[in-house]
């Protein structure tokens, strides 16, 4: 296995770990006490690091998704990834946030592991846009939204062109 790969994935997930359990930001310090035991995660699968190329629109257009509490955010839907994962084609949608002026695309997705193993709503990926919009995919750093942890956030989920019929057994599980 890829192993400085590997250690960086192991760090991250270590330090959202410390953050989760200590940072006052973290979507367990709200209203009461909880004991945070640290998040639950897939074994780091390299099958599930996906080079694409970003296929991006012409002319983006300017979307709303439906939060986890029904309202709705503005994304520009910038452009979209196709790849194989599993053997089967896929194809998922990445969007810009209209709020936000940042060189991230967001990639909310459901998969078949949803709502059993990993968290019903949506997982996401983050992404920094590259100049050749060439881009490794790591399914590895899929995570869940604050919302999996807590009712005091609001999350986009995702759109049903986001919804994979296959099995995506990487990155974060579902905490409850």
């Amino acid at each position: 296995m890829h192993s400085a790969w590997l250690q960086q994935l192991e760090a991250e997930r270590k330090s959202k770990d410390e953050f989760f359990a200590s940072a006052h930001e973290s979507p367990f310090h709200g209203h009461e006490p909880v004991k945070f035991s640290g998040l639950k995660y897939f074994v780091p699968d390299p099958r599930y690091r996906i080079s694409a190329k970003l296929q991006r629109y012409d002319h983006p257009e300017t979307v709303t998704l439906i939060t986890s509490t029904g309202t709705q955010q503005g994304f520009h839907k910038f452009g979209y990834f196709e790849f194989e994962v599993e053997g089967k084609k896929a194809r998922l949608q990445a969007y810009r946030s209209v709020e936000r002026d940042n060189n991230e695309l967001f990639i909310p997705f459901k998969d078949a592991t949803s709502a059993i193993e990993s968290y019903g709503a949506a997982r996401y990926i983050d992404l920094e846009i590259t100049q050749d919009d060439h881009h490794v995919i790591d399914f590895n750093y899929a995570y869940n939204p604050y919302c999996a942890y807590s009712e005091d956030y609001v999350c986009p989920l995702p759109p049903r062109e986001n919804w994979l019929d296959v099995e995506i057994r990487a990155g974060e599980k579902k905490y409850h």
